[in-house]
């Protein structure tokens, strides 16, 4: 019992999606909001144990848990505006994470609609992922200020009002500043998932705010589910980072580019985001486990033009064998540098 809801909570603990839809009109005041946080979070921005200018916080409320990250990026606003825009851009920014099998964006007069697969870090088949499906919508889109929502009513165990805000507003002509917010309320089927997860496989994972500095040598971080929320918030935040940062390279080296970003990045906080190493096993999810944390450098898009277009990792399609004649195929040399095949 324990055991399922270890996995459970596992599988609850990676959704990308929200909710709330009933959000209040976005108003220039959002934008000033934003850079009035910027302007107080300075000292936290210039100094701090990410060593970069970056600031998390979280909390837990309620049943209700929340990641915020704020973080000033070396990218244009006139660049990073326009490229967090868009359905399939967030299928191509949400595909980095090791829990996503699978993405497709779907547009209607309804609105437009992401479809998650989610699923554990080693080798799963769509069947046996959980479908989420989460609403799109650009809420601000002006020169000085974007919000977009990515909104879920509902997700495992009980789980629901899933949301990811992304706010970006600039702060001059090379530099912009972003809020990303997850946050999703879970019910008593989720507390017991979670006592059975942090007894189990995440008893020793943590996150980021320290309680107590240098406690017995080394700074004691927050665990628990505050730790589940920051490590999550985190991932996020550093597919967005890496989605804007491949942006620079030509178009044909912008997948490989933004996973091998992907990975270093979570590379820099192993005790709280390391799972798997290039060519190892780590995982020990036995018989089938993906070898690489860059698994997704085989992502394919399928789908003919006009249609919806959904993204899988190699895994999923079967390093391409399941879907030939209509996907692309990975380079030799580029499952050399990502680590593929070893």
């Amino acid at each position: 019992m324990a055991t399922h809801g270890a996995r459970g909570f596992g599988l609850l603990g990676t959704i990308l999606c929200c909710a709330l839809f009933c959000a209040p009109p976005v108003s220039a005041d959002d934008a000033a909001a934003l850079r009035a946080r910027h302007a107080a979070l300075r000292p936290q921005l210039a100094n701090n144990p990410f060593n970069r200018p970056l600031h998390l916080e979280s909390r837990q409320q309620d049943g209700t848990l929340q990641g915020d990250i704020y973080a000033q990026i070396a990218q244009p606003f006139a660049v990073a505006g326009p490229a967090l825009q868009g359905t399939e851009q967030w299928c191509e920014i949400l595909i980095l994470h090791l829990n996503v099998k699978s993405c497709r964006a779907n547009g209607s007069r309804s609105g437009a609609v992401l479809r998650l697969h989610i699923g554990r870090k080693f080798d799963q088949p769509l069947d046996d992922a959980y479908p989420v499906q989460f609403a799109y919508r650009v809420a601000a889109s002006r020169p000085d200020y974007l919000r977009v929502v990515l909104d879920a009513d509902k997700g495992p165990m009980n789980t629901h009002d899933y949301r990811i805000v992304l706010e970006a507003v600039p702060l001059d002509t090379t530099r912009s500043f972003l809020h990303l917010s997850y946050s999703y309320a879970y019910g008593m089927s989720a507390r017991v998932a979670m006592r059975g997860y942090l007894s189990t496989i995440g008893r020793n994972k943590v996150g980021f705010s320290i309680v107590k500095p240098k406690a017995k040598g080394r700074d004691k971080y927050i665990g628990g589910m505050r730790g589940v929320v920051e490590r999550n918030t985190m991932r996020y935040y550093l597919a967005v980072e890496a989605y804007l940062g491949a942006l620079s390279a030509p178009p044909g080296a912008r997948v490989e580019k933004r996973l091998n970003d992907w990975f270093a990045a979570n590379e820099r906080y192993p005790l709280q985001l390391h799972e798997i190493g290039r060519g190892s096993r780590e995982i020990g999810a036995g018989p089938g486990a993906f070898p690489d944390a860059g698994r997704a450098a085989a992502m394919v898009s399928l789908g003919r033009a006009g249609a919806a277009r959904p993204y899988f990792s190699a895994r999923d399609a079967g390093a391409c064998s399941r879907c030939r004649p209509h996907c692309a195929t990975i380079s030799a040399s580029s499952r050399r540098r990502t680590g593929l095949g070893r």
